[in-house]
């Protein structure tokens, strides 16, 4: 394009001098004023012509990247269908909805009680014979063969909806008697999503070990998870994360939903955890303050190691609860550690080791049923299912078994190991063999005679979605 401009001006000049011919009487005037008029024309076109050398070429039409005019019609019609469908579904509200559920049919041996299968068969108890209970808490008659559906809601504007129902063995089952709530709360951002308000019915957070089958490799619980901690609280927690530091700190009603006249203290509850890295960290939790009119005084420390397929958990936990052994107040005090290994990306193996000291007073825990050991329950006799309370001697002159003159009570002890096969994606099958002991006789079974030690065997297949 480099001889536009001579071309122009040559033409300019030309047009110029074949008027000037036939107009020689035009003055000199008027001859410049018309070649600066060609003058600015010719620089008017050589901008245009630049302006269009800088433009960038147009944009290929829709079928010039590899679709016909009906494959884009098709896609824009599904576009459109596609965008409908999420705005239905934010309006009908399912944007941050979540549901999950498990359920885990189980099958429990125990030497004292023989065989049968547990699933939703809950903690009532039979009405009769509270030396031997068929259907109370026990830790062969723990929180597995469950049922279980968590629906999570989170809306926009940070508010964390959950309702987790569970029926027959959840974390109000002992105490609200036909309740299929596990929990029910709300989480509300305070000043900012780090920092919230917590309130409704919560489970308790202590030790390491989770409530729910497919969150744990062994199908029973350790001891300390079964007899030293609080099943659930009612009221408000504060709920603060900075960091790798989260904190919990409750008020409110522990075990009850609602306190009568008589029962209105409420107690103070906490949860710290700190997560060092991914695969180790440590927590403490602690109850304190008055349920059902006893003073009640809790204290735990947990943690965790994972490294390869080696992982390593413990607890340590103390507690006591006025009037509520034998003999006075009921003190203790345990620890529990487990031991996981992966032999393979679907099977683990994993060994737990419990013992709490509870002999004082003659004995007493959380979450074990005293016995009576008279028509008048004048005296106490051991929970001869669990193995705690006061310790058993067998009186040779009237034939029967009552607490020793010692006036202590029993400790215990249990040993478990199991193995978890991951059959599926949503799909475990347990297998467990575990020992209970004491330090005195304390497990009864069926001829009401009582002995050191019973035996367990489980198998249970766990199912989530």
């Amino acid at each position: 394009m480099n001889n536009v401009r001579p071309t122009l001006l040559a033409l300019a000049l030309a047009a110029a001098f074949g008027a000037a011919a036939p107009a020689a009487a035009q003055s000199n005037e008027e001859v410049l004023k018309e070649l600066r008029a060609l003058r600015d024309r010719v620089n008017e076109l050589e901008s245009k012509l630049k302006a269009a050398e800088a433009k960038p070429a147009a944009a290929p039409a829709a079928s010039q990247w590899g679709m016909t005019p009906e494959q884009a019609a098709e896609f824009n019609r599904i576009a459109v269908k596609a965008e409908s469908m999420q705005d239905s579904f934010t309006d009908q509200g399912f944007k941050g909805l979540v549901i999950s559920g498990m359920l885990d049919p189980t099958y429990i041996w125990t030497k004292t009680r023989g065989g049968s299968f547990a699933f939703l068969n809950g903690f009532s108890g039979n009405g009769g014979d509270l030396s031997y209970p068929d259907d109370l808490f026990g830790y062969d008659n723990s929180y597995f063969g469950q049922a279980m559906l968590d629906i999570q809601k989170e809306t926009e504007d940070g508010t964390k909806w959950r309702l987790t129902l569970a029926p027959q063995k959840n974390a109000s089952s002992g105490y609200n008697v036909g309740s299929v709530v596990h929990e029910a709360s709300v989480s509300i951002e305070l000043t900012d999503n780090q920092t919230r308000l917590w309130l409704g019915q919560i489970p308790d957070w202590s030790g390491y070990e989770y409530i729910w089958a497919h969150q744990q490799s062994l199908i029973t619980h350790n001891l300390l998870f079964d007899f030293t901690i609080p099943s659930f609280y009612t009221g408000a927690a504060l709920d603060i994360t900075r960091g790798k530091w989260w904190t919990r700190v409750f008020v409110g009603n522990m075990n009850a939903s609602r306190y009568d006249r008589d029962n209105q203290a409420p107690v103070l509850a906490y949860r710290v955890d700190y997560s060092k890295g991914e695969f180790d960290g440590f927590g403490f939790a602690g109850v304190h303050g008055k349920s059902f009119g006893s003073r009640i005084d809790t204290f735990e420390v947990d943690g965790y190691y994972t490294r390869g397929d080696w992982s390593l958990q413990g607890q340590i936990g103390v507690g006591r609860i006025r009037d509520g052994a034998a003999n006075g107040d009921a003190e203790w005090a345990g620890l529990s550690a487990l031991v996981s290994y992966s032999f393979s990306p679907r099977l683990k193996g994993t060994v737990r080791a419990d013992y709490v000291k509870n002999d004082k007073n003659g004995g007493g825990i959380f979450g074990s049923v005293p016995a009576c050991g008279d028509d008048d329950c004048n005296t106490l006799v051991a929970d001869g299912r669990n193995g705690f309370g006061p310790k058993m001697a067998f009186d040779s002159n009237t034939a029967t078994w009552g607490a020793d003159a010692s006036g202590k009570g029993l400790n215990r002890h249990a040993v478990s190991m199991g193995l978890a096969y991951l059959y599926g994606l949503n799909t475990t099958f347990k297998v467990e063999y575990r020992l209970d002991g004491a330090n005195g006789p304390a497990f009864i079974g069926e001829n009401g005679n009582y002995r050191k030690t019973n035996h367990l065997l489980g198998t249970s297949v766990v199912v989530t979605f």
